[in-house]
């Protein structure tokens, strides 16, 4: 199974890499009439063409290794040969194999259709100022207690009772809140208290945010439960719009556009597929 990852890893590579030189931006020029045969692989000319791009790619990027011609055309040759060799062999009929091909054509396809249209996507500082009003960043402390990703019902019922005794005795005591958390969070916060720190929305889990948007300092949010587990969340401080790092909202802004994109895009292919959902299944 290693084997067939670290091949696959080399096909799934140029695979993607290929889609992106012939359909992307920067995709190689045309062969010229005088265009040479710089090496020839079991009978498969490496055209010089060819290989200028790639070398010229190479020095864009920087590696711990040195870029020279050399390494380049070695690395055209390993590539040749493995992707020879995975043919050969029909690596393309594993199962692991066409599960990450088709990821690759999944990407390539996005690349291909939508590239041009997230390209064209802009956002603004007054945009920023916005999107800052109704979603600011807050230092919060939590005290979380896990369950597995599969809990039993025994679980995720002693979870339960013991968060809320936990919040129960913070609501009594609010200065308590540091020792509880250094007593019994699950956390790698838990030595800070459960302090951890300034996050902007893109960077706590949805429910966790939701529980503390729009509260002050000082509050403390009843217990919730995320993918994680079960957490009592202190609003500790917020942020003013003068102090928070504009390019982390832009960024979050844009994804925001661009997953728009793509929804507008998919729910134009699902109008005319065939679909049906067991409902059951996800309850």
């Amino acid at each position: 199974m290693k084997t067939v990852k670290i091949v696959l890893c080399c096909v799934v590579l140029f695979s993607l890499s290929t889609f992106i030189f012939a359909e992307g931006t920067a995709a190689k020029p045309a062969k010229k009439a005088a265009d040479e045969v710089v090496a020839t692989v079991n009978g498969t000319n490496v055209m010089k063409s060819e290989f200028d791009e790639l070398y010229n790619q190479n020095l864009l990027f920087l590696s711990n290794k040195r870029v020279t011609k050399e390494k380049v055309l070695n690395d055209i040759i390993d590539q040749r040969l493995g992707v020879e060799r995975a043919k050969k062999i029909k690596l393309e009929q594993n199962p692991v194999v066409k599960s990450k091909m088709e990821e690759v054509l999944y990407h390539a396809l996005i690349s291909k259709d939508l590239e041009g249209e997230f390209a064209k996507i802009t956002v603004s500082d007054k945009e920023v100022e916005e999107y800052y009003k109704g979603n600011k960043e807050y230092r919060t402390a939590h005290i979380l207690l896990r369950v597995p990703v599969s809990p039993s019902k025994a679980q995720t019922d002693a979870a339960f009772t013991q968060i809320f005794k936990i919040y129960e005795d913070v609501k009594k005591d609010p200065n308590s809140f540091v020792s509880l958390a250094n007593k019994y969070s699950q956390s790698t916060a838990n030595v800070n208290g459960g302090d951890i720190g300034f996050q902007p929305p893109s960077r706590l889990d949805p429910i966790y945010y939701e529980a503390i948007k729009g509260q002050a300092p000082g509050y403390i949010a009843s217990p919730i439960r995320t993918q994680f587990g079960y957490h009592v969340v202190k609003v500790l401080e917020v942020k003013e719009f003068k102090d928070i790092n504009v390019d982390i909202y832009k960024k979050i802004i844009y994804d925001i556009k661009r997953d728009s994109i793509m929804d507008k895009y998919f729910k134009g292919h699902r109008g005319g597929a065939k679909i049906k959902i067991n409902n059951k299944y996800l309850n």
